[in-house]
């Protein structure tokens, strides 16, 4: 391989919040004494970035100037040439593409273009903790359709629940996550197809978070929503980001395609009224630094490394952990995993497990606030001796 996806690096007083935990409560307690910690609970990569990203960054740090600005044509330029490359999308025109501060940032003002205070929104659960939050403080009410597994275990939209939702509790906007987070799953076109036909029916407007587009694994390919037909792509706001495919969520910077004027007119409005959404100078360069051709290059090495990774983790399961339950994710670096037979067969709580986990270092993440019972989620997108490491510690001292 061309990059370094193996180098462990120490990110302590480095602004990490995965390893310099909060003392407010709100992170678990660090590991005891003579463990290190190996950083698994948030969702970001223990990889360095892709050189032209800080390359890009220094080139404009050269200039010492950093007054107000307007995005360049090269930022433009940029995601309609990754998109093409990497979705097949065509025809995307700079006007189609409205920068966000965040993703969250705006699935919150794409809901507030659609819906009044107090109006339900159907979602799928696992739910992403981020929507229940984002969604919740800002008064809107979740419905939760459930993932189903099939006999092979695949998760699968319930196209029947999904229906009777929409058409008895008057849904109008509903949040697709593509890929799913934290299931893993890169929905098939006639998935979408489906789910398209059916908020066509009930004429629901649909927020689709793509955030993790680009981290398909091997042998998987994103779909996007607004590609299904051309209904599906005037009825809905994708939302993108360079930040989870490439690291960067310190530095701040979404996007958002959204081809439908109407829509578009009445988001950018939205976003203008807080006067907050504004993009910052190195963000954009860094994005541009991203999309570069060492960037697809740099991306499809760590999808190799994170199938790895993921190939790796299902196997140690499988083996070693009886009575602990998943699906093997085809996108994302999250692992989420049922943890029920084998914390009954033992007589321990998921509480209890979870602080087993944590004494030893092994930061995983509580499932349960994705609505994921006795669940736990799991980041691998660290160097494989990591993540091994990771395992044989959970194997010594946490399910025995």
């Amino acid at each position: 391989m061309k990059y370094d996806f193996t180098t462990v690096y120490d990110r302590r007083g480095r602004d990490a919040l995965a390893v310099d935990l909060r003392k407010d409560g709100s992170c678990p307690q660090p590991p005891k004494e003579g463990f290190d910690l190996i950083p698994m609970w948030v969702a970001d990569m223990n990889f360095a970035t892709v050189p032209t990203i800080p390359q890009a960054i220094r080139e404009r740090l050269e200039h010492p100037l950093f007054g107000y600005f307007s995005p360049r044509d090269e930022y433009y330029d940029s995601i309609r040439s990754w998109q093409r490359s990497r979705n097949g999308v065509e025809a995307l025109t700079p006007e189609h593409i409205c920068y966000v501060n965040g993703v969250l940032g705006g699935v919150v003002a794409m809901a507030n273009v659609l819906c009044s205070r107090g109006d339900k929104i159907l979602v799928h659960a696992p739910t992403y903790v981020g929507f229940t939050h984002a969604l919740g403080d800002n008064g809107y009410e979740l419905v939760h359709s459930p993932l189903v597994k099939d006999d092979q275990g695949i998760w699968r939209m319930d196209y029947q629940d999904m229906e009777r939702r929409l058409s008895e509790e008057r849904i109008h906007c509903a949040i697709l996550c593509s890929p799913h987070n934290p299931c893993g799953r890169v929905w098939e076109r006639w998935e979408l197809e489906k789910a398209m036909d059916l908020f066509r029916k009930y004429d629901v407007y649909v927020i689709s978070d793509e955030i993790w587009s680009d981290l398909t694994l091997e042998g998987y390919r994103h779909i996007p929503t607004q590609s299904i037909s051309e209904d599906a792509k005037m009825r809905t706001a994708a939302m993108y980001a360079p930040s989870k495919t490439f690291n960067l969520a310190g530095l701040v910077g979404s996007y958002c395609v959204i081809y439908n004027p109407w829509l578009r007119h009445r988001f950018e409005k939205e976003q203008e009224l807080s006067h907050f959404n504004e993009m910052n100078v190195l963000s954009m360069h860094a994005l541009i630094g991203a999309y570069k051709p060492e960037g697809h290059q740099w991306l499809d090495e760590l999808r190799q490394v994170l199938t790895r990774n993921v190939d790796f983790a299902c196997g140690f399961i499988a083996e070693h952990f009886p009575g602990v339950t998943l699906q093997k994710p085809q996108g994302t670096y999250m692992l989420f995993a049922d943890c029920t037979g084998w914390c009954e067969a033992h007589g321990v709580t998921l509480d209890t497990l979870l602080k087993r986990c944590w004494d030893v270092g092994v930061a995983i993440q509580d499932g349960r606030p994705f609505h994921g019972a006795n669940c736990v989620r799991m980041n691998l997108a660290l160097p494989l001796a990591r993540v091994q490491e990771a395992f044989r510690r959970m194997q010594e001292y946490v399910f025995v």
